[in-house]
């Protein structure tokens, strides 16, 4: 199903965030930021852990709750079930709530990679990792541009990034409808 396919490349696209991020964390340059710096520009990332109003965090403490909350979720038997079971994975992936859980968090890695291509990626360059970020955030855009899982409002703090993408993205598409005659 549409559903199991994306809850799959959640889990992969969250790997690869976690990847590219893991290699930074240990960065002391991580500890200068104060609540509400690291951000894309004209933007500041809120986090709340439940019901209640978000709080201001600097964007290494926001891009290490999202990866704990998106762990938290897609180790969660009963938001992302295991495929042993195929039934109950079906009957879960088709629910409103799992599609909202998906949308969230595609939501959110988009943002973890506006900070790291806002804050960060100057530190990535010199380590010779800025191909496999582009990589990864090429892959992740195609992917969310197919299945419509990012809002536009979302990704206007990376447009000079993100138009390119979705152009390539559109052309590709396009291409391949041409040569099947479609």
């Amino acid at each position: 199903s549409c559903a199991a396919w994306v809850a799959v490349h959640a889990i992969d696209f969250y790997n690869d965030v976690s990847t590219i991020w893991a290699v930074m964390s240990s960065d002391p340059y991580l500890n200068s930021f104060r609540p509400g710096e690291g951000f894309p520009s004209g933007v500041e990332y809120r986090w709340s852990d439940g019901p209640g109003e978000a709080v201001s965090v600097s964007a290494p403490v926001y891009i290490e709750k999202v990866l704990g909350w998106i762990a938290d979720q897609i180790n969660d038997e009963s938001k992302f079930p295991d495929d042993d079971d195929e039934t109950e994975a079906l009957r879960v992936f088709q629910t409103p709530q799992f599609a909202a859980l998906c949308g969230q968090i595609f939501r959110r890695l988009f943002r973890v990679y506006g900070i790291i291509y806002s804050s960060f990626f100057g530190t990535l360059e010199a380590l010779d990792m800025a191909p496999h970020l582009n990589s990864c955030f090429k892959h992740f855009m195609f992917f969310c541009t197919e299945f419509g899982l990012l809002p536009e409002r979302e990704v206007e703090p990376l447009e000079v990034l993100v138009k390119p993408i979705k152009k390539k993205y559109y052309a590709a598409k396009q291409g391949a409808v041409a040569s099947t005659g479609r």
